[in-house]
């Protein structure tokens, strides 16, 4: 199967690093902004994108869709293409790459039956694809999924995981609750620490005992409230994924809950190109500590 012109849905900072990585490689990357900011177009446009009118225009030029989305935007997106597919007779592969619990990945592959797409299950591990980087990770599973072997080593490492659909969405999911997780762990414990006067002296134990936690702690905590926000529908899927395993799924509903704490903070409103890089640890905890204030004296 060719796969020359790449559907991508939609070219945020994760799609648009993919669709420019494919563009080096050969490919044609397009994308349907209709409604979205000239802003959006135009760093659309930069990455080498060509825009297409609507979704019907979009399918009618497409070999294959890749959605990469923010979780809780997955079924509704993957909805509106159905209805394109069965409106224009044109159902190209659809490759949904978000981050969603497996169940959640299963439920949308129902919305394609008698489109005539192929569906294929996915998750992104890593940064977006940039040259010289150690090439994004993308997970896949689905009796169509070999066909995204096509973009293997152009930035990328697709991996396969079978046939069975929600294989791949299993292995992002659990991934994720570990990194992300147990970032929001450390912000929750620094931040009870602080609340409860006690701040400097774990700080102090953590840096002895464990310093390369320590060192992690200082490294991302100030990162984490450009992305909070984005992260929280993702946390609950991977809530969802435990409850599936019948484990518990309060560790990640938790994680959900610092999440929205950070991006309630002065600082939540940060993207990555504008965040304060200067910002400690301990700037950002503090902020915390105040927003948490705030919470408690509305409720």
């Amino acid at each position: 199967m060719s796969l020359d012109t790449v559907a991508i849905l939609s070219p945020g900072e994760m799609g648009g690093g993919v669709g420019a990585a494919l563009v080096r490689h050969g490919h044609t990357a397009i994308a349907c902004l209709a409604g979205r900011s000239a802003q959006t177009k135009a760093r659309a446009e930069r990455l080498g994108f060509r825009l297409c009118e609507d979704l019907d225009s979009m399918l009618a030029g497409a070999d294959i869709v890749l959605s990469i989305l923010p979780p809780e935007a997955a079924r509704a997106t993957a909805e509106e293409v159905a209805a394109a597919m069965r409106r224009t007779g044109k159902a190209p592969p659809y490759a949904e790459l978000n981050a969603i619990a497996p169940d959640t990945s299963r439920a949308i592959e129902g919305v394609f039956r008698g489109t005539g797409a192929d569906y294929i299950d996915g998750g992104i591990i890593g940064l977006p694809p940039a040259e010289g980087r150690k090439p994004t990770r993308i997970y896949v599973s689905g009796n169509a999924a070999p066909a995204l072997d096509a973009f293997d080593g152009k930035d990328i490492a697709i991996h396969q995981c079978g046939p069975e659909i929600g294989r791949a969405s299993a292995v992002k999911m659990c991934y994720a609750s570990v990194s992300k997780g147990t970032n929001t762990l450390h912000t929750a414990a620094m931040t009870a620490a602080e609340s409860l006067g006690v701040g400097d002296l774990l700080r102090a134990e953590i840096a002895d005992s464990v310093p390369a936690v320590y060192e992690r702690m200082q490294a991302n905590i100030p990162r984490l409230p450009a992305d909070s926000g984005r992260w929280i529908g993702e946390m609950e899927e991977i809530a969802r994924t435990y409850a599936s395993a019948g484990l518990p799924p309060g560790f990640h509903m938790a994680a959900a809950e610092i999440f929205r704490l950070l991006d309630s903070t002065p600082y939540g409103g940060e993207t990555r190109e504008t965040m304060d890089r200067a910002r400690t640890m301990e700037q950002t905890v503090a902020a915390c500590v105040v927003a948490l204030r705030k919470r408690e004296a509305a409720e």
